[in-house]
């Protein structure tokens, strides 16, 4: 499959098949996270896998936060992000100009692992909405750092579903906002 189909075929999925995901994918995933850039090459990511059936019952709990993402309760593994202390040139760099590099950086490393597994069969979710301090607590992560966002992993109980977005020329401007 090309980059193009690779694209198009990634989606949100929120169903998923009765299926374990197995941990080889799911390493695969991860490693190609870890190519994606970052800010002066500081990598600010660790990825705790969630596989282990006791532990995955609870966060999903944590991931539905409430009934907000019921779907998490199908997934079969997750993977929280947690952010790292960024390099020194990374840190001056978020001050100066004023940006949460570490964000930015997430984000790429995330999609990263989204599309590598969308290659691998997979679907994923990023799921922003979590109770974050059920979560930590579950996967023991220091108070001090935080966890940006988590992926729910399994093989994909939907169909492709078309993307629905905005036209053109309303999100694309050449050499002038206006």
């Amino acid at each position: 499959m090309d980059f193009r189909e690779l694209i198009e075929k990634r989606q949100s999925d929120r169903r998923y098949l009765d299926k374990p995901v197995e941990e080889e994918k799911i390493k695969q995933c991860i490693e190609a996270a870890m190519l994606a850039p970052s800010a002066c090459n500081a990598q600010p990511w660790t990825f705790v896998v969630i596989n282990e059936e006791s532990l995955l019952k609870e966060v999903r709990s944590a991931a539905s936060d409430g009934g907000i993402n019921r779907f998490a309760y199908g997934a079969k593994a997750f993977v929280a992000i947690v952010l790292e202390k960024e390099s020194l040139m990374a840190g001056m760099g978020m001050v100066i100009k004023d940006k949460e590099y570490r964000l930015m950086d997430i984000g790429m490393a995330a999609e990263h692992f989204c599309l590598m597994a969308a290659e691998l069969g997979l679907g994923t979710c990023m799921i922003g909405w979590f109770s974050e301090k059920k979560i930590k607590k579950l996967l023991n992560v220091p108070d001090k750092k935080r966890i940006p966002l988590i992926i729910s992993v399994g093989y994909p109980d939907t169909k492709h579903r078309e993307k629905q977005r905005k036209e053109f020329s309303q999100i694309c401007k050449f050499n002038s906002y206006k």
